[in-house]
């Protein structure tokens, strides 16, 4: 990717909001929260409606990359959330998080495999946190989408590469029961998954998008 381009993606306004500080996101670590626009699913649960449905942000990830040129030192790493945010091209925004110093997280839904790949190849994550959404059986009708197949081979990439990663569920008691909890474990135990599996109780703001 030619240095043009890359300038033209970080002037993209394509942040949503910036959380300036957290303690709980990113294990171990202060951080600061990037929220990138737009979701390529639609989760019944899903609490950021305002930012699966944004076509625009506030702010562009240079406007980011100013404000934590100011907290070098201060704080150890970003998150970087969604919404999906591998619905854009991260790679030009976490090379210059990396020449800051900051080590970067990345919440996702595990669909933009390529994506994934590459920014794992190019060591430019330090921690990931996948969303497994539900068995293959109920996967469509959690998420109102059909990439099942991509986020498994997500799934697989992880697994076999030495990136610091964990699994979640976002459990709603109206979507998912207890088979289908016991559906993902013995999946993830095939596949010899070998981390922690976190459980994340479904948040309800009364504006979620179910």
């Amino acid at each position: 990717m030619n240095i043009n381009k890359e300038n033209s993606l970080l002037n993209h306004k394509t942040v949503y909001d910036l959380t300036p500080f957290t303690h709980l996101d990113f294990p171990n670590h202060l951080a600061c929260i990037v929220w990138m626009t737009g979701c390529n699913m639609r989760c019944d649960y899903c609490y950021n409606k305002d930012i699966v449905f944004s076509k625009e942000g506030k702010l562009s990830p240079n406007e980011v990359l100013f404000f934590l040129e100011k907290r070098v030192g201060l704080l150890d790493g970003v998150v970087l959330s969604g919404g999906e945010a591998t619905g854009h091209n991260l790679i030009p925004f976490c090379k210059q998080l990396k020449k800051l110093g900051f080590k970067i997280k990345l919440d996702t839904n595990g669909t933009n495999y390529e994506q994934i790949k590459s920014l794992v190849e190019l060591n430019l994550l330090d921690y990931i946190a996948l969303d497994y959404k539900a068995p293959q059986y109920k996967f469509n009708e959690i998420t109102h989408s059909n990439q099942f197949n991509l986020f498994s081979k997500s799934l697989d990439l992880l697994i076999t590469s030495s990136i610091e990663f964990e699994v979640r569920t976002t459990v709603h008691n109206d979507l998912l029961n207890v088979d289908d909890i016991n559906a993902i474990i013995g999946d993830l135990l095939k596949r010899a998954y070998n981390k922690t599996y976190y459980l994340q109780e479904f948040l309800n703001t009364e504006e979620n998008i179910g």
